[in-house]
């Protein structure tokens, strides 16, 4: 793409243009917004024409690259037949699409209810427990995301993230299961997970009336920072919350569709099945889709109406098709580990040069690494973060930021991505970390 004068004044009208008619709560990573105007692959480039190889595909969401013809196509196709119909009405699409999932969702999940976002998911799923159980209070994960809305932002446990004095009651947190910041041991072994499930427990009986209707955690914690729970964990708290008459609700909005390597979906590198599940991000490659998918038992617990103006539309049905085929005959899952495997040992090596990078961790494309002051202490350090974000840019490298002092670099690319794609990458964040010291 070749630079202009004309595309470099766009950006900065389209820059201007946010700062005065857009939210300014809105979050950048940067301190100078990036503008971009192009995307194709695994790559994008910006109104002056700058390229970036794209290691975070919107917030892992462009699942088969940006622009994908197959996807691109289908929607156009939709377009041209059938736009848009509420779910008052059946359409082929969506059954198709729900037909996709339930072929690759773990268990006797089967029932779908396609709504816009991952948030609005996730308050059909709380909803959809609440309805089986009879129930109302939810326990979450500390340091936990799980979207934008009233309900979700109380689910979250994440100061940042939760701009309400007052939050829906009835919600409490247990502890994470973050291995790295174990507050029980260090390093954290086998017998952590004893400690974590007995705060659980006791977050139940202490602050529930002992009835609560779900617990809900991400398979990987995304926000948080890829914190990766430790083997055992996931197989004891479904015991504890169906000991108490909850269901078990799996959050996969980042972490699904392959992208923990060898498995669709995350929860089931610890052969655990969810009651209910969510799903949005990669599952559209960018179409606005969030899926709650239950057992058809839970499924007929929900008595009242319901219904979505756009969720289940035809066009966003037709992306979703689309993409599931590609990530099908592409062999995702397989694709994500070994591209996992290279993009952790790559890390790994940076991190022997720059002891700063306090934790490598993660699973298959979904890789981070944490920054800290001194390995020991394990401080954040937000200064050095800040500087290795302005480097990466510099370098043309997109990555992402998390962690609950926004500390942690995260990776996450295209489940498409090609190993020669995984080393280009690799060398662009091996040069940002040496510019910003050892």
């Amino acid at each position: 793409m070749n630079p202009t004068a004309t595309s470099a004044v766009l950006g900065q009208d389209i820059i201007d243009g946010q700062r005065e008619y857009l939210l300014p709560s809105m979050l950048h990573l940067y301190s100078e917004p990036l503008c971009l105007t192009e995307g194709q692959g695994i790559r994008v480039w910006d109104a002056n024409g700058n390229e970036y190889l794209d290691l975070f595909s919107g917030i892992l969401t462009t699942s088969v690259g940006h622009c994908h013809p197959r996807v691109a196509e289908a929607m156009t196709d939709q377009m041209g037949r059938l736009g848009h119909v509420s779910t008052l009405y059946a359409n082929g699409p969506q059954v198709e699409a729900a037909k996709k999932i339930a072929r690759i969702a773990p268990g006797d999940l089967k029932r779908t209810f396609f709504t816009n976002s991952g948030t609005e998911a996730i308050e059909t799923a709380l909803m959809m427990a609440s309805l089986a159980t009879g129930r109302s209070e939810i326990i979450g994960l500390r340091v936990a995301y799980h979207g934008r809305s009233y309900m979700a932002t109380s689910v979250t446990a994440h100061s940042g993230w939760r701009p309400l004095a007052t939050p829906v009651a009835g919600i409490k947190h247990a502890k994470s299961p973050n291995t790295y910041r174990c507050p029980f041991k260090q390093p954290c072994d086998d017998s952590c997970v004893n400690k974590f499930v007995e705060d659980l427990e006791e977050v139940i009986v202490t602050t529930t009336n002992g009835r609560p209707a779900a617990f809900i955690a991400e398979s990987i914690m995304g926000v948080a920072g890829y914190v990766v729970p430790p083997a055992g964990y996931f197989q004891r708290v479904a015991e504890v919350i169906h000991h108490y008459g909850g269901l078990l609700i799996i959050d996969e909005v980042q972490a699904g569709f392959g992208r923990t390597g060898r498995h669709w979906f995350g929860i089931e590198h610890w052969g655990v099945e969810p009651d209910i599940m969510v799903m949005a991000k990669g599952i559209a490659n960018g179409a606005p889709v969030g899926a709650t998918i239950t057992t058809d038992e839970i499924a007929h617990a929900w008595k009242g109406k319901t219904l979505s103006t756009f969720g289940g539309t035809p066009i966003s049905m037709a992306a979703l098709c689309a993409t599931q085929d590609v990530l099908q005959e592409e062999s995702a899952p397989a694709n994500a580990f070994a591209r996992g495997e290279e993009l952790r040992a790559g890390m790994i090596d940076i991190q022997r040069r720059h002891p700063w990078i306090g934790d490598v961790r993660g699973m298959g494309l979904m890789q981070a690494m944490e920054i800290v002051k001194d390995p020991e202490t394990k401080e954040p350090d937000t200064e050095r973060t800040a500087a290795l974000l302005t480097a990466t840019r510099d370098e043309g490298l997109l990555v992402g930021q998390g962690g609950l002092n926004g500390t942690v670099i995260r990776i996450g690319p295209s489940l498409l991505i090609a190993a020669d794609e995984i080393a280009e990458g690799i060398e662009k964040l091996g040069r940002a970390c040496d510019k910003v010291g050892s």
